[in-house]
């Protein structure tokens, strides 16, 4: 069984074959693009052997090369950054350069495959996570957009706050536009069409956030219900955690997902006394929506309430009991998308036959 590591680029990916001995059988370097890959691909067949993949930044600059691969029926891994940046660390030769970067994946590939994630084809999971990239940016717009929007009208009517109490609503637009604003000097009127221009962009953003959050809820009604089951998750929350655990099943265990969600506590015990502190690791937007999740259940919900009463009768700070509540949310997401993949699973076997 040969090892390919890829050390993926936006305009080049480098590749290097290791024996089971880890020897250096070849190496190939090549653009990124849907020829380059088949050329890739010719030339790890041309070795001959069993093989499998490993490529670091399979779900950026990788993912091109990584789906085609999935496709063509290879076996593909994920290779995080920071491992090869640890091996070239401990390295007898440090350094860092594009062969230096494909063996240590190539290595990785050959000492720990059957524990590192596999990549799998895009499903709809891809496409919730698309739209819900979409749907942030757009709401990201329409909050700076109403910053910029008080800011004007401010200059424009100290007093703008009693005819307009909020813009947050298309109501709300409609009375800006047609507000006739005091003053009549040329930066007055300038400064009032800037408004009315930023007004309809920001109706702009707001559509686009109503039309993506309806594409968003009618993907994961179809086929990741089974999350809405946990108390602070909607349609619009279970697609957006959807595609990030997408595709397919990235995580073996609770475990494995607290951590990638940066919910894992780090235990920093000392002198008999247990304590865990919180990890900062993980993917950030995954950790924003737990913490949503979990302060709405706080607020929203009495079995959480007692759980972190319970924590704290313990002898757990609030902060700690808050942090363990966390990671019991995380166990029953990942229970929860058990399910959605199970579905998905048995949907697609019926679809085959």
């Amino acid at each position: 069984m040969i090892a390919i590591g890829v050390d993926a680029h936006k305009r080049i990916h480098v590749a290097l074959a290791l024996d089971a001995r880890g020897q250096e059988l070849s190496r190939w370097q090549g653009v990124n693009s849907p020829e380059g890959w088949q050329d890739l691909l010719e030339w790890a067949r041309s070795i001959d052997e069993p093989r499998q993949w490993g490529i670091e930044g399979a779900w950026s600059y990788g993912r091109g090369l990584a789906q085609y691969l999935v496709e063509c029926g290879e076996v593909v891994y994920e290779i995080n950054p920071r491992w090869t940046a640890l091996r070239r660390r401990g390295a007898r030769r440090p350094g860092k350069t594009d062969r230096l970067d494909a063996r240590a994946v190539a290595l990785f590939v050959r000492q720990e495959a059957p524990d590192l994630p596999r990549v799998t084809q895009d499903d709809k999971s891809a496409i919730l996570d698309l739209l819900a990239t979409e749907r942030e940016a757009a709401v990201a717009e329409a909050i700076r957009l109403r910053n910029q929007l008080h800011g004007l009208l401010m200059q424009l009517d100290p007093q703008y706050r009693r005819w307009l109490p909020r813009l947050a609503s298309r109501s709300s637009l409609d009375v800006v536009e047609q507000h006739q604003f005091p003053g009549t000097s040329p930066l007055q009127e300038e400064r009032a069409g800037v408004v009315r221009r930023m007004v309809q962009r920001l109706r702009v953003a707001m559509n686009q956030v109503e039309e993506v959050s309806e594409k968003i809820k009618r993907l994961a009604q179809e086929g990741f219900s089974p999350l809405t089951q946990i108390f602070g998750i909607n349609l619009l929350t279970a697609g957006t955690l959807a595609g990030i655990l997408g595709p397919g099943c990235r995580f073996s265990s609770d475990a494995e997902l607290a951590a990638y969600a940066g919910v894992a506590p780090l235990e920093t015990s000392s002198a008999g006394v247990v304590r865990h502190r919180l990890s900062r690791s993980g993917n950030r937007r995954l950790n924003g929506i737990i913490h949503l999740i979990a302060w709405t259940q706080i607020r929203g919900w009495q079995p959480a309430r007692d759980y972190l009463e319970r924590r704290i009768g313990e002898g757990k700070s609030r902060r700690e009991a808050t942090r363990a509540l966390k990671r019991f949310i995380v166990r029953a997401i990942w229970r929860c998308w058990m399910a959605c993949v199970g579905q998905r699973t048995v949907a697609a076997v019926a679809e085959a036959a």
